[in-house]
């Protein structure tokens, strides 16, 4: 009697072993794809990372500038073309960022450009201070003693930041 139920359900019927023969691919399948698809997003996510770091690196390097012209070793004209061709390189950097911004993150574009024009303000007024300044030509020289103040391009760097990590999904 049993050979012959057996024989029955082999006959015209769908059994347990078959259903599992296809839902276990399809699982695996559906693991695989939720899989890459987690792995692409964090990379995305990595990516832009990196390059909201990279824009605020040029932005941070510009607002240096003026300790770069101040702390000068002479004044010459390969001196005065270097580091005019350094703000040069990244006046370009910042223009790129905030290109790339416009296109990939629009979110962050506008608190990115304020960060560049208040840099460029604050920084700009104070290369035209540092180029006034003779080279410096000791050691004690090198202290300068008081910063140059930032106290507008830290506050826009701060609100670009947190736009930043919300469009990266982040809490601050």
């Amino acid at each position: 009697m049993a050979v012959i139920a057996a024989a029955q359900a082999t006959d015209g019927g769908w059994t347990w072993t078959q259903t599992a023969a296809l839902i276990v691919p399809c699982i695996a399948l559906f693991g695989a794809y939720l899989t890459y698809a987690l792995n692409q997003r964090a990379v995305r996510k990595e990516r832009r990372a990196k390059t909201f770091a990279e824009a605020l690196t040029a932005v941070e390097e510009y607002l240096e500038m003026p300790y770069r012209i101040r702390r000068r070793p002479k004044s010459s004209s390969a001196v005065r073309q270097q580091l005019t061709d350094e703000v040069s390189g990244l006046l370009a950097r910042m223009a790129f960022h905030q290109a790339w911004l416009q296109i990939e993150a629009s979110a962050v574009a506008g608190p990115y450009a304020t960060l560049v024009a208040t840099a460029r303000a604050e920084a700009g007024a104070q290369m035209s201070l540092a180029w006034d300044q003779p080279p410096i030509t000791s050691d004690s020289g090198m202290n300068l003693g008081v910063p140059y103040p930032r106290d507008r391009s830290n506050a826009a760097r701060a609100i670009c930041i947190e736009v930043m990590r919300r469009h990266l999904g982040e809490r601050s």
